[in-house]
């Protein structure tokens, strides 16, 4: 009996594309809520959310991605995540469509990531893997941030 590798995921929808992210980097899963707008950020920055007396810098995955935007609705939620920049981690609310699913898949099922015929930036994808007749994205959650975004969005919130 041999033991295989396997990465332990949260999937989530944004459109009609699933993406996922590590369940390491996963703090909490909240519903979406108004966040408490900061002034002149940029526009994927939605303000802080609530949780549990913390305030929680959130952005709106789908603007970040260049993904349009649309209007919250019943499934919409806020993944609250761990984001490493550079030496230090950074809180984030990321709202998404919907949560799908805790799971676990198969190290070895993982496959580069394609670098064309996708409707986002490449530098995100950390690889994609098959589930039933489609695909699953898996988003370097490390990557969607640069240092100078991290830095801008520490100082907005602490502005705020």
């Amino acid at each position: 009996m041999t033991d295989k590798a396997e990465l332990q995921i949260v999937t989530f929808g944004l459109g009609a594309e699933v993406f996922a992210v590590p369940v390491s980097f996963v703090r909490e899963i909240l519903d979406y809520r108004e966040t408490f707008r900061i002034p002149n950020g940029p526009e994927y920055l939605l303000g802080l959310t609530d949780m549990r007396g913390e305030g929680v810098t959130t952005i709106d995955l789908r603007l970040r991605l260049g993904l349009p935007p649309v209007v919250p609705t019943s499934t919409t939620r806020i993944l609250v995540v761990d984001v490493p920049v550079g030496n230090r981690v950074l809180m984030l609310g990321l709202v998404v469509d919907r949560v799908l699913e805790v799971c676990s898949i198969a190290a070895d099922l993982l496959e580069g990531a394609p670098d064309i015929g996708v409707r986002w930036p490449s530098d995100y994808i950390g690889g994609v893997f098959r589930r039933a007749d489609s695909f699953v994205v898996l988003v370097e959650i490390g990557k969607i941030f640069s240092a100078e975004d991290a830095a801008e969005l520490e100082s907005q919130a602490d502005a705020a």
